[in-house]
């Protein structure tokens, strides 16, 4: 890799990136929607623009050779036009110019919930299929987005995709502060039986498998085409490990429950009410939601293993303390 292009590079897995090719002394560029002053301390060229801009996109990959896409649209609620402008039309537009600048590699950030159709999920590899009805607009069209990269693994281009499941660590500002305000405001209640476990990915873990990915890509290009789960080493128990969190935090913990099917209720009820009234913020129960809080969702990860030499850097215990001590360091 000489020249590197990061889309989404300024957000929580895309800055964690961009500072590891840094580190090791990669060209790196980086493309979002806002100015991103942190990254040009480091010697990062940025590209302000949109994904949705074909000519931009073509202006901004001209002489990379490895692309890095983790820019998308996240979470369980928002406007279907809005997933599918970004994460389909934007993903279709980073392979186009992908093969308009003569990439060699482009390594797509995808998702578990690709694969997650509504119910457990223990040890489940790669050949998982693909939801068939998924339950957000989120999961629909990652699916879309990975497909299109998969598909497009051909003339010149390697792909691959990495399905991270809850990236978390310091420098989150999306997930784990979400949790922390809601225990801290006594709005959490576990759903269902509390037992159910779930793969965690830390946040170097996550960077790490990328860059193995492109290496991959650049080298024997036996991760052509192929998705790979990344996680722990060992799934952990939701609840157990949230509450974990929350003693740390000096957090009270969450005790109070509730059964899963009076939660996917609540949760289709609010859906409905929200798109009723044209709501744009997140409901606080989806019925998505209610399966990820109820259900087992740990993955194997003996193909990225196998294939990219995968090995997590930072065990659950270190990631812990370190997302710890950073929250306590910002005031999260």
């Amino acid at each position: 890799m000489n020249k590197v292009m990061v889309t989404g590079g300024g957000g929580f897995i895309g800055k964690a990136l961009v500072r590891e090719l840094v580190g090791r002394g990669v060209e790196t560029l980086a493309l979002g929607r806002n100015p991103y002053p942190e990254l040009v301390a480091m010697g990062v060229r940025c590209f302000q623009g949109d994904i949705c801009d074909p000519a931009f996109l073509n202006q901004a990959l001209a002489g990379c050779d490895t692309v890095f896409h983790v820019a998308a649209k996240a979470g369980i609620w928002g406007p279907k036009r809005e997933y599918e402008a970004i994460n389909v039309v934007g993903t279709a537009n980073v392979v186009a110019a992908c093969r308009n600048n003569r990439v060699a590699r482009l390594v797509h950030t995808s998702t578990p919930s690709v694969v997650f159709a509504g119910h457990s999920l223990e040890g489940a590899d790669e050949s998982a299929p693909y939801a068939p009805r998924p339950l957000c607009h989120y999961a629909a069209t990652k699916i879309q987005a990975e497909q299109a990269v998969l598909g497009a693994n051909a003339g010149g281009l390697r792909t691959a995709a990495i399905r991270p499941h809850l990236v978390w660590g310091p420098g989150d500002r999306q997930l784990i502060p979400r949790l922390l305000e809601r225990g801290r405001a006594g709005a959490l209640k576990i759903v269902g039986a509390g037992a159910n476990r779930v793969d965690i990915a830390y946040i170097d873990n996550v960077a790490h498998a990328h860059i193995l990915a492109a290496e991959n890509l650049e080298t024997s290009g036996s991760a052509a085409g192929q998705a790979f789960f990344i996680g722990q080493d060992q799934p952990v128990v939701l609840w157990a490990w949230i509450n974990e969190l929350f003693a740390r935090m000096d957090i009270p913990p969450v005790t109070r429950t509730a059964p899963f099917p009076l939660a996917y209720a609540v949760g289709g009820a609010m859906e409905a009410a929200y798109a009723a009234f044209g709501k744009t913020e997140e409901p606080r129960m989806t019925r998505f939601l209610a399966h990820q809080l109820a259900q087992s969702h740990w993955f194997s990860h003996n193909k990225a293993k196998t294939l990219l030499g995968y090995r997590q850097l930072v065990d659950t215990e270190t990631g812990l303390n370190r997302l710890v001590n950073w929250l306590k360091d910002t005031q999260a």
